[in-house]
């Protein structure tokens, strides 16, 4: 037995004489994470910064505390809502019988967070785990070591290890983490490692949630407006350098708009993101090095690159921001996700092209279509399958609390935000309440199907028919 079963074992004691705690208990817990936020937003700010070379603190106030505090809200203003039992309808043979659905805590979530954005992508599955009853144990990145450290110390203060509990270290402490028996395993991060964290759960049967990313496509239908997609795919791609499983990937564009994109989406990264301080750097040089490397083989191959931002002040930038025409189809930058600063445009002869280069890749977490025709839009709709999508802008569908978040295939399992994330973290338990008919013992329950069979089991069978 090692430390973190022992640590576990603690845990799972504490949710064990607490396992139905009230909505006061759940929203009391949730509002000290705000209350943890808002105290130390400049501080964190400081070690977002310190952990990406450039991180503008707008950006990470946007980006990371607005999302936390956006789900704190919806919770305090549903939660009663959701732990209501749900009434069922039941059959009519089972007389005046009730049905109903109670949402039950599962006993202790287990949390693995990515370095992109280490402070929502690590809270936001918390407080749905909170909202539903349960107690959370956290594995913050390594990549982003200075606002894991600093997180963990935050949570220490403000929280029981037997509440919210964080364990930081290398990707050993990660295995580890990864294959003890939660009650519920949710991951966020690369496909590769969701790999890995699947096997560990699998062997004590613990359920996952993954939350991973692929390769988003923006469709630009030529009814769009190119100057407003230009501007959206932008800042899609450059909001934290396209370090966001959700970034537009590539860009699928007909031939006879290629050349007015390329110029539009020039603009518009001049426009947004021409001063080096508000570009956030790489998390590290391995990302740096497989910018790099993408870059070089798709250029290798024959790809044309094209800067998306002029550059007065050489050097200020570790990577300069760049758009790729004429891609080769065997170039990885095609293949893998990127993950960073540079944009593929791919072109297509129509929609019905663009569904199939989508579809003849794996499913991507989101997808975003810019046009007007209402007749194209839905055939993408209706043909393509990806997490989430988002019409005419980015990400905004991932900013809904209501709507639920999650891949589809290879870019997830599962879902979370809202009451998508109360029900994950919870088990549906079905209760049915047997009662004869009008109160009476006549016809309840299991009696017209028991032995010794005869009219009556015959009278039922054609009943239930």
């Amino acid at each position: 037995m090692n430390r973190f079963t022992i640590q576990l074992d603690e845990i799972k004691a504490a949710y064990a004489a607490e396992p139905n705690p009230s909505i006061e208990v759940r929203l009391e817990r949730i509002g000290r994470i705000e209350k943890m936020i808002k105290a130390n937003e400049e501080k964190l700010c400081k070690a977002l910064t310190a952990d990406f070379g450039v991180r503008h603190p707008m950006e990470t106030r946007l980006a990371e505390f607005q999302m936390v505090y956006q789900a704190c809200k919806f919770v305090r203003k549903h939660l009663k809502d959701w732990m209501k039992p749900v009434q069922m309808e039941t059959p009519s043979h089972l007389g005046s019988s009730q049905a109903w659905i109670e949402s039950q805590s599962i006993g202790v979530v287990g949390i693995i967070s990515p370095w992109n954005y280490p402070v929502q992508l690590a809270l936001l599955p918390a407080i749905s785990a909170f909202a539903a009853g349960n107690r959370v144990w956290l594995k913050p990145s390594e990549r982003s070591s200075r606002t894991s450290g600093f997180l963990a110390s935050l949570i220490q203060e403000y929280f029981h290890p037997t509440e919210f509990c964080v364990s930081t270290g290398s990707a050993e402490v990660a295995e580890q983490f990864a294959a003890l028996p939660f009650a519920h395993l949710f991951f966020t991060g690369s496909e590769a490692i969701a790999k890995k964290v699947m096997r560990a759960a699998s062997e004590s049967l613990t359920p996952v949630t993954l939350e991973l990313g692929g390769k988003t496509p923006a469709i630009v239908d030529p009814s769009a407006k190119l100057k407003d997609a230009a501007e959206a795919i932008v800042y899609g791609k450059l909001l934290n350098n396209g370090q966001t499983c959700v970034a537009p990937d590539y860009v699928l564009v007909e031939a006879h708009q290629l050349e007015a994109l390329v110029k539009e989406l020039q603009i518009a990264a001049q426009t947004q993101s021409s001063n080096p301080e508000e570009l956030t750097g790489p998390i590290d040089d391995i990302q740096l090095q497989n910018w790099q490397h993408l870059l070089s083989d798709a250029i290798d191959r024959g790809a044309k690159p094209i800067a998306l931002l002029q550059n007065p002040g050489a050097g200020a930038r570790r990577f300069e921001p760049v758009a790729l025409i004429h891609t080769p189809a065997d170039a990885r930058v095609l293949h893998e996700e990127i993950f960073g600063p540079i944009l593929p445009i791919v072109v297509i002869e129509n929609t019905s092209a663009a569904i199939t280069y989508i579809n003849q890749r794996p499913n991507p977490l989101a997808l975003y279509w810019f046009g007007k025709n209402k007749k194209q839009l839905e055939q993408v709709l209706q043909e393509t399958r990806s997490g989430g999508v988002t019409i005419n802008d980015v990400f905004l569908h991932a900013a809904i609390e209501n709507l639920p978040f999650g891949g589809a295939g290879a870019s997830g399992m599962g879902s979370y935000h809202g009451k998508a994330g109360f029900d994950t973290f919870s088990h549906q338990k079905s209760i049915l309440d047997v009662r004869g008919f009008l109160g009476t013992g006549l016809f309840k329950g299991t009696k017209p199907a028991r032995p010794p069979y005869g009219n009556k089991t015959a009278r039922l069978l054609k009943r239930l028919q």
